[in-house]
């Protein structure tokens, strides 16, 4: 999956060497820092830290289950 295909507030699976020892995790694509795909990063579920998308291989989409409210670590 490539980084252009990206969906702002979606959810995927992904994996970086950089970040949480190569394991897969879920991230969210955000636009905290512009509007425009040049300015998304991604924030790491479970942080209050945002990572470059590049930074990452991309596995698929992740679904959001309704029933849980999805909470950003600064609440």
């Amino acid at each position: 999956m490539a980084v252009t295909s990206l969906v702002p507030d979606a959810l995927y699976w992904a994996r970086s060497s950089k970040y949480f020892e190569g394991k897969i995790t879920v991230v969210q694509v955000s636009t905290i820092f512009g509007a425009e795909p040049d300015y998304w990063t991604l924030a790491l579920l479970g942080t209050d830290q945002h990572a470059m998308p590049d930074d990452f291989e991309f596995i698929g989409p992740a679904e959001h289950p309704a029933k849980y409210p999805l909470r950003q670590a600064a609440e």
